[in-house]
């Protein structure tokens, strides 16, 4: 039995066996062992009072550590002690693996977590990761029924990619090319016709471009996978590799897009808040004092609406030493997607029509030829949590804006192809997972809330 379930049980005399990891254990001068137990299914252990009587107790019960694996057949009783309800009278102890208490790195006493991305294999059996997980499991979940019950199409997207989504050149180059002694063309260069792909191929930046030809043909789509980005950026917010969320709406203008992008972030926190409550009060107790309060003030109001210029205006009056100077035609900063959120609005804010020059090409102009129809939507102690916009489906200016950008439009035949034949106003946003759970979370690094970090000059595990 899952110890989640046999904390959930009637305890009157019930049999059960249950299986997990050791936490701690203590031996009481009355011929007992008092074992905590995790099996990972939930945030409590379960405790186990094993009495000296167990024919194992003296060459098993207690060699047991931290980080050992039993399995415990017991009956299920009302707890006589403090902190829990229920706890397990063993009948049987059977150790499945020893711990060497010297060697296991992790102790009852509480380890930062930097040592503990140092340990990434081991970090879920302590009680932040094991949270963290089950609120990513949960949270993947309401994603896909979100958008599953809005009728949109789940659309795998390729990871290895020729087009470069965002224009920025920030891509991991996939080749099978033997880099001691690469083939090179009459004049030096590196020579792909022998490339696996005969051309340079990347790991995917973003499955927005892909998506947008499947939005063409059903409508709406969304989809889920890992993103790579080769920024040289060691910053909490940053990863190398990360999942993404990326709807794309036929039919749509930028008021649909906020519309559905506002929902959905509701519906995430509300997933939360009502599905792993166990763990959100752990993150609030031992990570952000608060964290609860502000996430239900998401749901309480509706999210405020701002233009780029006007942002900028407050942000110019509000009478702060920005770090980063406030000036049109520059991005906002965290410093002042915060302000905005936490002081000035007090509550999330999306920001619409930003300067042309500080957007992706593929977003659609606006009637002054100097923003853009774009939006990105904030929320307090995080910033930036998501970026969409409605798409450029006029063919003229989307390849002008491509030359802009630097791009050469021949190798984006088949994204213009969508404007050629049966174009139709379209929008779409990207939701960054691993930043959706920070905020949920409260964790201040962002290497906290994926399994496995990658980062620059780091890929272990």
């Amino acid at each position: 039995m899952k110890i989640r379930d046999a904390l959930a049980a009637q305890p009157a005399g019930q049999a059960v066996t249950v299986a997990g990891w050791v936490r701690t254990r203590r031996d009481s001068k009355g011929g007992f062992s008092f074992i905590e137990v995790n099996d990972g299914s939930c945030l409590p252990n379960i405790q186990a009072v094993v009495p000296a009587s167990l024919p194992t107790y003296e060459a098993d019960v207690l060699r047991l550590h931290t980080g050992a694996s039993v399995e415990i057949d017991g009956t299920l009783a009302a707890s006589q002690g403090k902190g829990q309800s229920v706890e397990l009278q063993a009948t049987a102890v059977r150790v499945l693996g020893f711990a060497d208490p010297e060697a296991y790195p992790i102790q009852k006493q509480k380890t930062s977590l930097e040592h503990l991305r140092t340990i990434a294999h081991l970090r879920p059996r302590t009680n932040t990761f094991g949270a963290v997980a089950r609120v990513r499991s949960a949270l993947a979940g309401t994603v896909h029924q979100f958008f599953q019950s809005r009728g949109f199409v789940w659309l795998p997207t390729p990871i290895i990619t020729a087009s470069d989504c965002e224009g920025a050149g920030a891509m991991f180059q996939v080749t099978t090319l033997d880099l001691d002694k690469p083939a090179r063309t009459q004049d030096g260069a590196l020579d792909f016709n022998g490339d696996f792909f005969g051309r340079r191929a990347f790991l995917t930046v973003s499955g927005q471009l892909e998506a947008e030809t499947h939005a063409c043909a059903l409508g709406d789509v969304y989809t889920f996978g890992p993103t790579f980005r080769a920024e040289n950026s060691n910053t909490p917010r940053h990863l190398a590799e990360f999942w993404m969320i990326e709807p794309e709406m036929a039919f749509a203008d930028l008021a649909r897009d906020m519309a559905v992008a506002e929902a959905f972030v509701k519906a995430l926190v509300d997933a939360a808040l009502t599905r792993c409550a166990q763990e959100l009060a752990f993150f609030e107790q031992r990570v952000q004092p608060g964290l609860t309060a502000m996430l239900r003030g998401v749901l309480e109001h509706d999210f405020v609406h701002l233009t780029y210029s006007d942002a900028v205006a407050q942000l110019a009056k509000a009478g702060r030493a920005w770090e980063f100077p406030v000036e049109w035609g520059k991005d906002l900063q965290t410093e002042h997607e915060r302000y905005l959120t936490e002081e000035y609005c007090r509550k999330p804010v999306i920001v619409t029509d930003y300067p042309a020059g500080i957007k992706a090409f593929y977003m659609r102009m606006n009637d002054d030829g100097r923003t853009v129809r774009a939006m990105d939507v904030l929320v307090p102690k995080m910033g930036e949590i998501i970026g969409g916009s409605q798409r450029e489906e006029r063919i003229g200016i989307l390849e002008s804006r491509m030359r802009q950008s630097g791009l050469d439009p021949r190798n984006y035949w088949w994204y213009l192809d969508l404007r050629r034949f049966g174009s139709v106003p379209h929008a779409g946003f990207g939701l960054g997972f691993e930043r959706v759970l920070q905020f949920i979370t409260g964790l201040a690094n962002i290497r906290d809330v994926i399994p496995f970090p990658r980062t620059p000059k780091s890929a272990e595990f």
